[in-house]
């Protein structure tokens, strides 16, 4: 589809605008007619704020992603009947709605992203056997009503995260034979981000080959999701994440602003307003302290998004935008292997950090390539 911004008009700006009144975000205009259908300020505005709601970049436009999350909002648990579809997953807040609901009641559906997957259909099944339903991994209308009648067995705290928690206790603190998924983004014919000659393709295919080289040392599984002449799209870096059973993944870009005065680090985990990967959180976290410590970076922090490399990845995944190639001083930096060589430091020993669980480990900034590798080797003794 094209992106929907303000100034357009007709029966697409009309279907925006009517899931736009029914969320409550725009006042209804009974009288206008689908084919003049304006896309205004009002639009804009409303667009803006269900984009922050859902964790969307809030630019006031209807792309893919934005549309796609519209559509979703529209479906409540009941309306439709849910299954678990191969070739063209379901997803929207009704899929959300029965995640949480399974969560609640016990049933491990694994993260609410709102995305009807294998685990998803598994908990279900688990809930129909256990609670005497047909067996049949959908959700129709015997099972929302069992959904409905029935109490959680606990109230409060969140299972997910206990889940999260545990797997990584469980993984141990050791690096060896950890498998982390390398994301460089774009590729191919999409450049990203380009100023003065200096692309973001090129620089973070570098930094994923020093960052791949330093996993590799510690014994590490490091994979990356695509090659110098491929750009896959974001479901299809999250599924070759969950095909290989990633641990963690990665995904590293650098970033651009109308003014060349923005500059900075940010990280993302994958999160809504009911929602959030736990772990995901916690590695953007230590990514964003010791990038910032380690560069002299502007701290950009860390923030929820679900786009869709942080929303359909089965593991822990974080985004990090490396600097702003539109501010001078950042690019400059970013086309420094020195610095990138850093970067790629920083990162590794915010996964070792993950790992350690507060156990065996030093200040921020001042964990280094060889501390790690003296980690590894000690702990293999």
């Amino acid at each position: 589809m094209r992106v929907l911004r303000r100034g357009d008009a007709g029966p697409a700006v009309a279907e925006v605008r009517a899931t736009l009144s029914g969320l409550g975000l725009l006042t209804a205009d009974p009288s206008a007619s689908p084919d003049v259908a304006v896309f205004d300020a009002a639009v804009e505005h409303a667009v803006s704020t269900f984009q922050q709601q859902r964790g969307l970049i809030a630019d006031g436009h209807v792309g893919p992603a934005t549309y796609r999350a519209l559509k979703d909002a529209t479906y409540r648990l009941g309306a439709r009947p849910l299954a678990y579809l191969v070739s063209s997953p379901v997803s929207g807040d009704d899929v959300m709605t029965l995640q949480e609901r399974l969560l609640e009641l016990g049933y491990d559906a694994g993260r609410a992203n709102g995305v009807f997957g294998v685990q998803t259909e598994a908990a279900l099944r688990n809930f129909q056997r256990d609670y005497g339903l047909t067996v049949d991994g959908i959700c129709g209308a015997e099972t929302v009503r069992a959904l409905r009648q029935l109490s959680p067995r606990a109230r409060g705290g969140s299972p997910v995260l206990l889940r999260e928690q545990e797997r990584v206790r469980k993984a141990g603190p050791r690096l060896r034979g950890k498998r982390i998924v390398i994301d460089p983004g774009h590729g191919a014919g999409d450049t990203g981000v380009s100023v003065s000659g200096v692309n973001e393709a090129e620089l973070v295919w570098d930094l994923a080959r020093r960052l791949e080289g330093k996993m590799a040392a510690t014994g590490m599984q490091a994979l990356l999701s695509r090659g110098t002449d491929q750009c896959p799209t974001e479901g299809d870096r999250a599924q070759f994440a969950n095909e290989v059973g990633g641990d963690l993944f990665l995904s590293l870009h650098a970033d651009a602003n109308r003014s060349p005065l923005a500059q900075g680090v940010a990280s993302f985990h994958f999160g809504t307003t009911g929602s959030t990967s736990t772990i995901g959180e916690t590695l953007a976290g230590f990514i964003q302290r010791e990038l910032v410590v380690r560069t002299g970076l502007r701290d950009c922090r860390a923030h929820r998004k679900t786009w869709d490399t942080l929303r359909l990845t089965r593991c822990p995944a974080v985004r990090v935008e490396i600097g702003y190639l539109t501010n001078a001083d950042d690019r400059r930096r970013l086309t420094d292997s020195s610095f990138r060589d850093v970067v790629a430091e920083g990162i590794l020993v915010a996964v070792k950090r993950l790992y350690l669980l507060g156990q065996n480990d030093q200040p921020t900034g001042t964990f280094t390539f060889a501390d790690v590798l003296r980690h590894e080797l000690a702990k293999a003794e």
